[in-house]
């Protein structure tokens, strides 16, 4: 038997429960992986609540999307991946658990330079932050950019690829302390959204031009605000919805604002492909490795204290990269 936290119905973090699970042998293109550390994120916490919207699951379910660990015991049909190899994944949910069963073809082998720690705590974040950055609009050394929640685990490595990029970055963060991190990251300019009128703001560094891109990942109070942050032509990209979600959009708005562009992806499409998926955290890894990208893990706790850990995402306490000791 393994521990295991799941969900029987949707609601608040009280709803998330320890249970005994079995854990059989792993099946055609499986493989059984003890878990050494496991990556909290917000998608968890709308998975756990969500009823019918973008992120609602089945109950019951065990939550959880990332983890990293040590193979073993595979399947027929498995080709790369072999016992006593430390691997990770992302967006396979059922990760809150000791050990589980997972289609072999979602896991990445770690290097050595990677510890498991950090590939937990950097897959989703990080290759999240590699598709904003690349694809879901192109930052250059030209680019000015605003990223919202600056100094939370997404926002961290945002803040330090964009710098590696040569962009200019402004972010908004809650408290000073929570600047101050995001300033050590990489973001040139600081907004204190609870004090000050980032819109304001924006256009007060950017000399009323606007800013090239808004990374906005909390969602319904901020979303109306960030369109009035970009310049002509620019491109708002909702990743989020830390403060709920973006309620329906008459289209016509994208107009008024200067013929923006919205992008509303997820992460879960750009790793479908195992191939791409593999290729991305590799780019990942590699940014680690030469030092560009520092993982910032504010807490690990116990499996058992995950209600805590969620409470305290919910209220934006948590700052960087949190996870689960199994």
């Amino acid at each position: 038997m393994t521990k295991a936290i799941r969900i029987s119905e949707k609601g608040g973090p009280d709803v998330m429960k320890a249970v005994d699970v079995e854990v059989g042998a792993p099946g055609e293109g499986e493989a059984l992986i003890r878990h050494t550390a496991i990556g909290v994120n917000m998608v968890d916490v709308y998975h756990r609540s969500d009823t019918e919207g973008q992120y609602a699951i089945p109950v019951p379910n065990t939550l959880g999307v990332e983890a990293a660990g040590v193979v073993e015991a595979v399947g027929s049909g498995v080709e790369g991946i072999k016992v006593g190899d430390r691997v990770a994944y992302c967006m396979v949910l059922g990760a809150y658990c000791e050990k589980r069963l997972i289609p072999a073809e979602k896991l990445v082998k770690l290097p050595e330079y990677i510890t498991d720690e950090i590939a937990a705590a950097c897959m989703i974040q990080g290759l999240t932050a590699q598709y904003l950055l690349h694809s879901s609009y192109k930052v250059t050394a030209e680019s000015t950019i605003l990223i919202h929640a600056a100094a939370g685990g997404v926002g961290l490595i945002m803040c330090q690829w964009a710098r590696d990029i040569g962009a200019t970055v402004i972010g908004t963060v809650g408290t000073s302390a929570k600047g101050e991190l995001a300033m050590e990251n990489g973001c040139d300019h600081v907004i204190y959204y609870r004090e000050e009128d980032f819109v304001a703001r924006v256009k007060e560094i950017t000399g009323g031009a606007g800013v090239d891109v808004v990374y906005d990942s909390v969602g319904l109070d901020t979303f109306s605000k960030s369109l009035e942050c970009l310049r002509p032509l620019g491109t708002i990209v909702n990743f989020g919805q830390a403060s709920g979600a973006v309620p329906p959009l008459d289209i016509s708005l994208l107009a008024k604002s200067g013929s923006v562009f919205l992008a509303k992806p997820t992460l879960a499409t750009y790793v479908a492909q195992s191939d791409q998926m593999r290729e991305m955290a590799r780019n990942l890894f590699d940014k680690i490795n030469s030092g560009a990208i520092k993982i910032n893990v504010s807490q690990s706790v116990p499996l058992g204290d995950i209600v805590q850990l969620h409470r305290d995402m919910a209220d934006r306490k948590t700052v960087g990269s949190v996870l689960l000791k199994p």
